[in-house]
């Protein structure tokens, strides 16, 4: 039986992909900053570790306690939307050190027995917004982008000790606590004299034409992960596939 340990396992995509990879069969490890067993069916294949990945010591800790890993997925981030100008470097940063810092410090605590066995597959979720530029998620959008430079570079290197690399990129899910979770950063992100170009941007987010479900995203991870080709991209919902196009 693998094991996959899953970052970010609270809500949205993370839970889900919990639920997915149980459902098939897998040992879960379901990662969150403040873990909350009842949100997963209870299960022997079911653990929950407490995780915070911009933490090195709860990084360290929590890949010490879960074991021999067959598949790491990076799922956990935070998001920001507004105007770039109003965005507080402070901000930023924070949005950096979840998004970029984050995934990149999972992978380097998990490489090595990975490396060692010469097996296992790492698989790095980002967004959309880097198939095709969006207004209003320039902090985002940027660092997620460093991601998926970061995970192609990462599949050569770790390729030729058979280990695999992989891209989930998930489309626009009004369904997930994206906003929710990120209400108190985005405040007042939005200065006045952007309300003219903000206010239909809004109204499209409002009424979008396709959307990605948490278990589209499941089900692109799953496929990440049992992939034995070089693909190294796949994108996850309606939207995102139309953005990726021939890709």
């Amino acid at each position: 039986m693998k094991t996959v340990l899953i970052t970010g396992c609270s809500s949205g995509y993370g839970l889900e992909t919990a639920r997915h990879f149980h459902r098939q069969g897998w040992s879960v490890i379901a990662s969150m900053r403040t873990p909350q067993p009842d949100i997963l069916p209870v299960s022997e294949r079911i653990r929950v570790l407490r995780l915070d990945v911009t933490d090195p010591d709860s990084v360290a800790a929590a890949v010490r306690d879960a074991g021999p890993i067959d598949v790491l997925v990076n799922n956990a981030g935070i998001g920001v939307v507004g105007a770039f100008e109003a965005t507080p470097m402070a901000t930023v940063r924070e949005v950096f050190r979840t998004n970029t810092l984050g995934t990149m410090a999972m992978c380097q605590a998990v490489i090595p027995q990975m490396r060692e066995r010469r097996s296992g597959v790492i698989v790095n979720v980002t967004s959309s917004t880097t198939l095709a530029s969006m207004p209003l998620a320039a902090a985002y959008t940027a660092s997620k982008t460093a991601i998926d430079g970061f995970t192609g570079s990462l599949a050569h290197e770790l390729g030729y000790f058979g280990v695999r690399v992989k891209l989930v990129e998930p489309g626009y899910a009004p369904s997930t606590r994206f906003a929710e979770n990120g209400a108190e950063r985005m405040n007042g992100l939005i200065p006045d004299s952007y309300a003219g170009f903000a206010g239909p941007i809004f109204e499209a987010f409002a009424q979008p034409e396709a959307i990605t479900y948490p278990q589209d995203v499941a089900d692109a991870i799953l496929r990440a992960a049992t992939d034995r080709t070089d693909r190294l991209h796949f994108a996850a919902g309606v939207d995102a596939v139309a953005l990726a196009g021939p890709r």
